[in-house]
């Protein structure tokens, strides 16, 4: 775990309530499926937000009006779901965040194989994301399946085929793409899946799967690092703290 300060580069609505929020400063050591924690003026506890992408350097420093010790930048997307994110969507270029980054345990890319399955449903698409980059640069072949409810809810369906991915959007009521849910476009044919969603998505896709994965669990966290013990689930090995042991946990472990 790293406290550090980020500053923000952009901030802006990219679907329905749902907003891309890019930082700079020092972003290092952040894994696929690892999350930060934000500090939010005026709120209590921070808010936990997974992470889309870091990238190294970004292209112009001289948008950090500050001295930055490492040169990077760190993408997330989140939804406005509450007071602490309803803040943040208004939070101007230029304000600098208190973040918590390097958090929690994240993808194994080492079990992925020749032909991996991405499924995100809603806000679980972003930490797909940054893992197809990953998996595309060691010369993998990606698919990705992204769920939503409707059409004005989709983002980053673009984004992942310029990654050269194969993508499939299902929705819902099937305004766009596959109608239905994520469990009607898989196929069966992956070598491994890694997946983040809400949990009847999870669960339906554990089932539906036919191979071994893992998954992404959310929880609600209260210090985000360990500490607190409020996010603790039942596993096959015992209780497992989301934020501290997770959020990724190999789909044989779960128990629903």
């Amino acid at each position: 775990m790293k406290q550090v300060t980020l500053e923000i580069q952009s901030n802006e609505q990219i679907a329905k309530n749902v907003y891309r929020m890019q930082l700079c400063g020092d972003t290092t050591g952040i894994l696929p499926g690892q999350f930060v924690n934000i500090r939010v003026t005026g709120q209590f506890l921070r808010r936990p937000i997974s992470v889309c992408d870091v990238r190294y350097p970004i292209s112009d420093s001289s948008l950090c009006e500050r001295p930055i010790p490492e040169t990077s930048s760190l993408t997330i997307i989140y939804k406005v779901v509450g007071v602490g994110t309803e803040v943040m969507s208004h939070l101007p270029i230029g304000t600098q965040l208190d973040v918590l980054t390097v958090l929690g345990n994240g993808y194994d890319l080492s079990k992925a194989g020749d032909n991996p399955l991405l499924v995100g449903g809603g806000v679980g698409v972003p930490p797909m994301y940054m893992l197809a980059r990953q998996l595309r640069e060691m010369g993998k072949k990606v698919r990705v399946i992204l769920g939503f409810n409707t059409k004005d809810e989709v983002f980053y369906e673009d984004e992942f085929r310029a990654l050269g991915c194969d993508v499939t959007v299902t929705t819902v009521d099937g305004s766009h793409g596959v109608k239905g849910f994520v469990t009607n476009a898989i196929d069966g044919k992956q070598s491994y899946y890694y997946t983040c969603g809400p949990l009847p998505m999870i669960k339906a896709l554990i089932q539906a799967a036919g191979t071994q994965g893992e998954v992404s669990m959310e929880e609600r966290m209260g210090c985000g690092f360990g500490a607190c013990m409020g996010c603790t689930i039942q596993t096959t090995q015992g209780p497992k703290r989301v934020c501290k042991e997770g959020p990724v946990f190999p789909a044989e472990e779960l128990i629903f």
